[in-house]
């Protein structure tokens, strides 16, 4: 790369903004040259930060010749508009999960950065990790035989009041119409998008119970159970309230496996150890989804793989949270293959 592209953060919203603002500093093809946020309480602070001009307009900001791409980190429910003005402008697109509140919106960015010859790339960053080859190399083997049951979960203590304050977690990330929902919708992303790799994106039912324990306006407890039409079952654990390790189990007529990331341990009993436990080596990580972006724009590539998993990732959290709000199973809507 002759010389690096220039980004520019949208939104000091999100708590990961700070971390993709690094990730711009450090990768030797991205350069941060500004920050914009419609907060200028949250903008502002987040351009200190790191060393670059707060940009209060947005159309100014986008209209720049020398801007390449946008990093957004607003809250959800902005992101469609604010990402198909950014395409219309041209500019290439990384973004946070969720991609959209709805699917209907999901695939109106898509269609927009298409249009635009725009690249576009939503984090979902777990899908890179070691872990996630090793595990589906180890069900695509066969020795787990027909699936069962999949339980993913992940969570962190960020609603629990610590020390007198109300916990680390931003009271934003509670604002029914910014966040669209709470555990779920946000940290349970990767639990969702990871049972799909495991189990598949097209189940025929799903279930939620989502409680709040710390009281903050949505839900800091979520538990999601999706039903698959061959009999499996897949349950999403997501939480704002405990701090655990993050885990995953995978069941199968013939084996199961168990992943911790305490101490980074994968566990298989099946037939290849004469049903006994035996620990797998977990390799390193792939690229993370910044770098992924980066390589798109260069290569002039799409991300295939990426939106395709980001619009089913949106489609199972509108469906868990619909469910969650009615209080009943309700029947998947599958993509149209």
């Amino acid at each position: 790369m002759s010389k690096p592209l220039k980004i520019a953060v949208l939104g000091f919203w999100h708590v990961h903004a700070g971390d993709y603002a690094r990730q711009t500093e450090q990768h030797p093809g991205t350069e941060l040259v500004a920050v914009w946020d419609d907060d200028p309480t949250l903008g502002q602070p987040g351009a200190d930060r790191f060393g670059v001009p707060f940009a209060p307009d947005l159309e100014a900001l986008l209209s720049r010749d020398d801007l390449d791409g946008v990093i957004i980190t607003t809250a959800t429910d902005v992101h469609r508009d604010l990402m198909v003005q950014a395409a219309n402008a041209r500019k290439h697109i990384f973004t946070e999960k969720l991609l959209a509140p709805t699917v209907t919106e999901a695939t109106e960015i898509i269609a927009a950065a298409d249009e635009n010859g725009v690249k576009l790339v939503v984090s979902l960053p777990r899908l890179a990790h070691g872990y996630t080859r090793a595990i589906r190399d180890v069900i695509d083997s066969g020795e787990l035989g027909q699936l069962t049951y999949g339980r993913i979960r992940l969570s962190h203590d960020g609603a629990v009041p610590r020390d007198g304050t109300e916990g680390w977690l931003p009271q934003r990330f509670f604002d029914p119409k910014a966040a669209i929902g709470g555990a779920l919708t946000d940290l349970g992303c990767h639990p969702v998008y990871l049972l799909q790799q495991f189990l598949g994106a097209d189940p025929e039912t799903v279930s939620a119970t989502y409680r709040s324990v710390a009281g903050r306006g949505l839900e800091d407890n979520a538990v999601v159970t999706v039903g698959y039409r061959d009999q499996k079952i897949g349950v999403i654990e997501a939480g704002f309230a405990s701090r655990n390790p993050f885990t995953i189990e995978i069941f199968g007529t013939d084996g199961s496996l168990t992943y911790t990331d305490a101490g980074n341990v994968l566990r298989v009993a099946g037939p290849a150890s004469g049903g006994e436990e035996r620990q797998v080596p977990v390799p390193e990580h792939g690229k993370d989804p910044f770098g992924q972006w980066v390589d798109h724009i260069t290569d002039g590539t799409r991300a295939d793989d990426n939106l395709a998993r980001a619009v089913e990732l949106t489609r199972l959290v509108e469906a868990a949270n619909q469910a969650a709000a009615e209080g009943r199973t309700i029947a998947y809507e599958a993509p149209t293959r």
